[in-house]
């Protein structure tokens, strides 16, 4: 138990820093071009604060935690490239599925956008684990 929540301490920074960059500096026109119209006038920070503590949370639990069994880095890169992939692609299919007018652009760019940052959030928590000498 003690591990996971250094894992997610570990975690929770570089998703958060990955995910803010991404959204404020590089793909905020394509959101502002694809779903501009659905977009709220403020942010709900309970929300977003929710949303990246499960999400560290699941990425420490899926993805370093196994790595640090085995296969180090590069597992927790690949596993947590994966866990992103899903779990971009569940959200944006089921927008796409349900809402009038979603754009495809948004669903490719938004899961490969999930598959990069969470198993480069993954690596670079595990690294800083080993690198503390938490795990191996």
């Amino acid at each position: 138990m003690v591990l996971f929540f250094k894992a997610l301490v570990a975690i929770l920074p570089f998703f958060i820093l990955l995910d803010a960059a991404w959204l404020l500096l590089i793909a905020r026109g394509l959101y502002e071009r694809g779903i501009g119209h659905l977009l709220a006038a403020s942010v709900n920070w309970y929300a977003v604060g929710a949303f990246y503590l499960m999400y560290a949370a699941a990425i420490a639990f899926f993805a370093v935690l196994p790595a640090s069994d085995s296969g180090g880095v590069w597992r927790a890169a690949y596993t947590g490239a994966l866990l992103g992939a899903v779990s971009y692609a569940t959200y944006e299919l089921t927008n796409m599925a349900t809402l009038s007018g979603w754009p495809v652009t948004l669903v490719v760019v938004d899961v490969l956008w999930g598959a990069f940052a969470t198993g480069a959030a993954a690596a670079l928590g595990y690294y800083t684990l080993r690198i503390l000498g938490v795990v191996g």
